[in-house]
Order: C-alpha cells, then structure tokens, then sequence
C-alpha cells in the first residue's frame, strides 16, 4: 500500500538509495536504543514500508528518532489509535509534514472521530487548553519560518495523564 498523498518530507520522495544509505550510517551511531531499533522495521529499504496496518516506517529512513507514523484515511487513522487504546497505550504524539496542514487533517477528521468514541474531548480553556494552544502557534510559527521540527502536540485519551 502507498500513501503518496499523505506523505512529505522536505522532498524525501525523491532520496536517492545512496541520500538513504548515508543518512542511515549517520543514524547508525547513534546510541540510542530506539535508534538502533529502526532499521529491523524498514531495512533500509524503501520496500515493505508498511509493518502493520496503517503503520509506516518509511520515517525512519530520513530522519532520525525512533518513529513509524500512522497513515491512511481519517478513518483508518482514528481506528488504529482506537485499537492502540484498547492495549493501554494513554497518549499521543500527533504530528506530521507539513505541521500545520497535518495539524489541521488530525484536528479535523481524527479528533472528532475519537470524541464519538469517547476517547478524546476538547480541552478547556484552562492550563491545558492553554498549553495546547501555545504549542499549536509555536509548531505553525516554527513551520512558517522553515523550522524542520516543530514542536508535537501531545493529546491524552479523554481521563487519561
């Protein structure tokens, strides 16, 4: 399965064997666990991406960090966090290339698709409601200003930490 409308990554559709073979020594000496971890999901490879249903490891091959990413529909995506749940997995990180845009497809068509399920209700207009906003404005300036990594917005299941 391809997602060649749900992906980008400062032009990383068009890396090279040999960009992704040496941005992989790089990551290779890392000595982070997670790190180390990676190449046993994509091999290096840009074959075989995808190692689970809507889990793609295609991330990994161009910048660092321990991360696969959820894609498919806003269905499918709200599914997959659904099941995560359901294995006691509290929180997220939700972010994406471009921020702002994926902010928006999350924000949008996942989100809601999660309240109904009643596993995510807006946030207040108190200190978390507070943070979310902030960290939403930093991630759309730091993406204006042609940062790479914004900031992530992190978003507990509804009673969750």
């Amino acid at each position: 399965m391809t997602y060649p409308d749900r992906i980008t990554i400062s032009g990383s559709a068009s890396r090279s064997p040999e960009a992704i073979r040496a941005v992989q020594e790089g990551l290779g000496r890392s000595e982070s666990e997670g790190q180390r971890r990676m190449p046993a999901l994509h091999g290096g490879s840009t074959d075989g991406l995808e190692v689970a249903p809507n889990l793609w490891a295609g991330i990994g091959l161009v910048r660092g960090g321990a991360g696969t990413a959820l894609v498919g529909s806003r269905a499918e995506v709200a599914e997959r966090i659904t099941e995560y749940h359901r294995l006691g997995i509290e929180a997220f990180v939700l972010s994406g290339h471009p921020h702002v845009e994926e902010a928006y497809w999350s924000g949008e068509g996942v989100l809601p698709r999660l309240a109904k399920a009643g596993l995510w209700s807006r946030p207040g207009a108190g200190a978390v409601g507070a943070a979310a906003t902030a960290a939403a404005s930093t991630a759309a300036a730091s993406t204006a200003a042609g940062v790479p990594d914004a900031p992530e917005l992190r978003i507990p299941f509804a009673g969750g930490a």
